[in-house]
């Protein structure tokens, strides 16, 4: 537990250090969100803007109403909407991808990155953390379906208990495991990407089977400290929805946005927390490697040559 105490800690410390690049993330989010819900918000205006039914929706929330403007013919396909939502989804994603190996050296080095150091780590790190998207993409999709398909099979089975709680301990045991398996690739992967900028490695698989091997031996200390991390986002959420409700008038939409951004920027803060613990790790591991020194070699000695004597025949 002390040693989990301590990686928490030392992670906290380095995201606290690094905390701009949560900001900057949260911001480039924010940025492409309001541009994601632009269509949605031109075709609810189109509607509401000459309606009565939008008091319904400003001052509170009215289900009956929404589903009734979702609708409406001249609401348009619903696909409409979601399309940009689902394009800068996207977008943010990579450039997470892109900027994501600058926030990983700076996290691991014990000094302010020069910024053109930064964006260099970005663009030589491009395609190995693509690959990187690849092996995660390759090994956590089955494994995620599997256990998905297991916790299906197992509600079933235990539907024709007798025993009516049966399918709920089955569901709560099963959400359990899948967090946890879950959760040490994410902490897996994670090791993978920090070794990748921080060593400078070109071969992927090496990196992958590098966090691999150190997730496997140190699983425990490093599932308990994202378990840890992630309760704490879980109480951030909870108690974040709850000032919402007692706080937030129904009627007050710059509460309400207030609110829901100060969650979702400490919920981002919580994920980077992750990461800076996973650069904790790494860097520790790293600095426990022993150095074999070589012995200095003895200098050569020459073979010494007879000297001439004088008068002699030779």
């Amino acid at each position: 537990m002390t040693g989990q105490t301590n990686l928490i800690s030392a992670g906290a410390s380095i995201a606290g250090r690094n905390k701009r690049y949560v900001i900057w993330f949260y911001l480039l989010n924010l940025a492409l969100a309001s541009l994601g819900t632009g269509a949605f918000s031109a075709q609810a205006h189109s509607i509401f803007d000459h309606s009565l039914y939008a008091d319904k929706l400003l001052h509170g929330f009215d289900a009956a109403v929404y589903v009734e403007m979702l609708a409406r013919p001249e609401f348009g396909p619903i696909q409409a909407s979601n399309a940009p939502a689902m394009m800068f989804a996207v977008l943010f994603f990579l450039l997470t991808m892109l900027f994501l190996p600058g926030v990983l050296l700076s996290y691991s080095s014990d000094h302010r990155v020069p910024r053109d150091e930064f964006y260099r780590t970005c663009g030589r790190n491009v395609w190995r953390f693509v690959r990187l998207f690849l092996f995660f993409a390759i090994i956590a999709g089955p494994v995620a379906g599997i256990l998905f398909g297991v916790q299906s099979a197992l509600a079933k089975a235990a539907d024709k208990n007798s025993y009516e709680k049966l399918p709920f301990f089955v569901q709560c045991a099963c959400m359990a495991i899948i967090f946890l398996v879950m959760t040490a690739i994410r902490a897996w992967f994670d090791l993978a990407e920090t070794d990748v900028v921080v060593s400078d490695q070109g071969a992927v698989r090496k990196s992958v089977a590098f966090g691999f091997r150190n997730m496997r031996r140190n699983l425990g200390r490093l599932l308990g400290s994202y378990v840890v991390i992630a309760i704490v986002a879980v109480a951030i959420l909870a108690v974040g929805i709850s000032l919402w409700e007692m706080i937030v008038p129904a009627s007050s939409v710059l509460g309400a946005f207030i609110i829901s951004q100060a969650i979702l920027l400490l919920l981002l803060a919580t994920r980077f927390w992750q990461r800076a613990a996973a650069v904790a790790f790494y860097v520790k591991q790293q600095a426990e490697i022993p150095v074999i020194e070589m012995p200095p070699f003895a200098p050569l000695s020459m073979p010494e040559l007879p000297v001439a004597q004088p008068g002699s025949g030779t």
